[in-house]
């Protein structure tokens, strides 16, 4: 599927960089983070403006998150029947919704960029518990914005490593979430075990 969307880019440009993001937003299988590397290196490159390639990536991925609220809010068992439709995906919803309690609204934040594979379903259940909109879409737009300029600043930074950046950005990705989990970790362990007044 990257194939055909990084074919897709040079023939029709940024509404193809829109469209995947907006889909990948609404839990389709798309690559969106590497369509965004090339749509940063098409830009690097001369053959699309970065300031629309910015853009639609953005219109896209925030689009696509308002998209998941609202599915989200007017599909009464939708997410009973996603679950039931597959494990991965039942494992998926398992997760966004733990990190949804426990990091709240600012957990939409980082389901953007920093644990994305939640963030479509993080935006089905905020908008099953009709979360408060204004507050979604702020902590929505705030987060898209980090995962955009990530993705796109680093295909254009780095246009001719495209790969290697792919490879890098997942795994600074991964750290970050990591070194997130361990602090949340060391916080819970501090409270319950660290030193009490007497």
């Amino acid at each position: 599927m990257s194939a055909l969307f990084l074919e897709l880019v040079p023939a029709y440009g940024v509404l193809t960089l829109g469209i995947a993001t907006f889909l990948s937003c609404i839990a389709m299988p798309i690559p969106a983070s590497l369509i965004m590397l090339a749509g940063g290196a098409f830009a690097a490159g001369g053959d699309l403006d970065v300031g629309p390639t910015y853009a639609a990536c953005l219109l896209g991925a925030v689009t696509g998150d308002q998209a998941g609220y609202a599915i989200g809010a007017r599909g009464a068992g939708l997410i009973d029947r996603i679950e039931a439709s597959s494990r991965a995906r039942a494992r998926l919803i398992a997760r966004a919704r733990r990190f949804s309690i426990r990091w709240g609204a600012p957990g939409v934040f980082f389901s953007r960029w920093l644990v994305s594979p939640l963030g479509p379903y993080v935006n089905l259940l905020f908008g099953a518990a009709r979360a408060h909109r204004a507050t979604f879409t702020f902590w929505s737009v705030t987060g898209e914005i980090v995962w955009v300029s990530i993705y796109v600043g680093l295909g254009y930074a780095f246009s001719g490593y495209i790969a290697q950046i792919a490879e890098v950005a997942g795994n600074i990705v991964g750290l970050l979430a990591a070194l997130v989990l361990a602090v949340v970790l060391a916080r819970i362990i501090w409270s319950r075990h660290g030193p009490h007044p007497s």
